[in-house]
C-alpha cells in the first residue's frame, strides 16, 4: 500500500531542511527509494528521511536511534537524535548511502558485513533496548501468507515447515541465549559506503534488539543450505564473522548446531515472501523461489545439523 502523498511531500520538505540547515529550500529535488507498509524512504541529496511503520513505539524506536548514534564504527549514524511525527508516522533522518551493487554479486561485502556483525554481538547493551524483532517479522510473514496466498499449492510446504520450528523460533516464546545486542534483519541491503568513505556501515534500526545473535547469520546460512550462496561466500562470512570474536556461533568446528533452526526459520520467512509477492504479480514461482520452496519442503523430514547439505 502507498503512504498518502501528503506524507511524501513533507519528508520531501523535512529532508531537504536537515540536508540543507540553515537554507531550506534547494533545486535539488527528492526521490522515494521505498514506499511499503513497514517503512517509507525519501532522499533529498545526501539526506534520507525514513518513515517508520505505523506501530513503533516511540521509546523503543529512540532506544534504537541512541545505539546507532552510539556504535559509528557498525552503523549510519542518524542525523537527528530524535524522530518526529509526521501525518501519523515517525519519521528519523539519515545521510545517503551507496548500497551494494545488486548487479556486482562478487563484489558483494562478505566479510564486511560479518565484521559489522561481530561487532554489533560484543556491543555493550544499551538500557532499555527491545527484544530483537526478527521472529515477529517471520511470524508476520507467514500471517501474510496465510491471508493473501492461502489457496497457492506453494502455502502448505511453507506452513508444514514453520510449524515443525519451536516456539522461540515463530516469535510465541522468549528467545533463549538473549543477552546479545542483534540487528534482527540482516541482508546485504543492510549495507552501505558513505561519500568519501571506503568502509560499510548497516543501517535499518527498526529490528534491532536483544536476542540470539545466530538470527542475523541466519540469512546467509539459509542461502547456503537451499544452494543460493556458494561454498566460498558462505566461507568468507563465516570465517570473517569467527576472526573477529563474534559471539553467535563457536569459534571452530560445526557451526550448525546454533544456525539450524534460525536458518530454517529464514528460509520459511524468505519462501512466504516470495510466495506472496508472485501470487501479487499475478506469475508462476521463478526457479529461485521454487528452490526455496522446495527447501522448506525437505525440512520436516531432514533431522536438524544436516539442514546444511546444499541443494544439487
Amino acid at each position: 500500500m502507498s503512504s498518502p502523498q501528503p506524507l511524501l511531500s513533507e519528508m520531501a520538505v523535512r529532508a531537504a531542511a536537515v540536508a540543507h540547515e540553515p537554507r531550506p529550500t534547494c533545486p535539488c529535488g527528492a526521490a522515494t527509494l521505498a514506499d511499503r507498509a513497514d517503512g517509507t524512504v525519501v532522499r533529498h541529496g545526501d539526506t534520507v528521511a525514513k518513515a517508520h511503520a505505523p506501530d513503533t513505539d516511540p521509546g523503543e524506536l529512540q532506544v534504537r536511534l541512541d545505539t546507532a548514534a552510539r556504535r559509528t564504527d557498525v552503523f549510519v549514524a542518524p542525523l537527528t537524535r530524535t524522530a518526529v511525527p509526521l501525518h501519523g508516522r515517525l519519521v528519523s533522518f539519515w545521510p545517503y548511502g551507496d548500497p551494494v551493487d545488486p548487479d556486482d554479486p562478487d563484489a558483494a561485502p562478505w566479510e564486511a558485513a560479518a565484521t559489522l556483525l561481530a561487532l554489533l554481538h560484543r556491543t555493550p547493551l544499551t538500557p532499555g533496548l527491545p527484544v530483537m524483532r526478527g521472529p515477529l517479522k517471520a511470524a508476520r510473514a507467514v500471517a501474510r501468507l496465510q491471508a493473501e496466498a492461502s489457496g497457492h499449492p506453494a502455502v502448505g510446504p511453507v506452513l508444514r515447515a514453520w510449524s515443525a520450528l519451536p516456539d522461540w523460533a515463530r516469535g510465541e516464546t522468549p528467545t533463549p541465549a538473549t543477552g546479545t545486542v542483534c540487528h534482527g534483519d540482516l541482508h546485504l541491503g543492510q549495507l552501505v559506503r558513505l561519500p568519501g568513505d571506503t568502509g560499510w556501515r548497516l543501517i535499518d534500526v527498526d529490528d534491532l534488539g536483544v536476542g540470539n545473535p545466530a538470527w542475523d547469520l541466519a540469512r546467509p546460512a539459509a542461502w547456503f543450505a537451499c544452494g543460493l550462496l556458494g561454498s566460498d561466500e558462505w566461507g568468507r562470512f563465516l570465517n570473517a564473522y569467527r576472526a573477529a570474536g563474534g559471539p553467535a556461533v563457536p569459534a571452530d568446528g560445526d557451526p550448525w548446531p546454533a544456525l539450524d533452526v534460525p536458518a530454517r526459520a529464514l528460509t520459511v520467512q524468505t519462501a512466504a515472501r516470495m510466495v506472496t509477492k508472485a501470487l501479487a504479480d499475478g506469475r508462476s514461482l521463478d526457479d529461485v523461489e521454487t528452490c526455496v520452496v522446495d527447501a522448506c519442503a525437505r525440512m520436516p523430514s531432514v533431522p536438524a545439523q544436516l539442514t546444511h547439505q546444499r541443494a544439487t
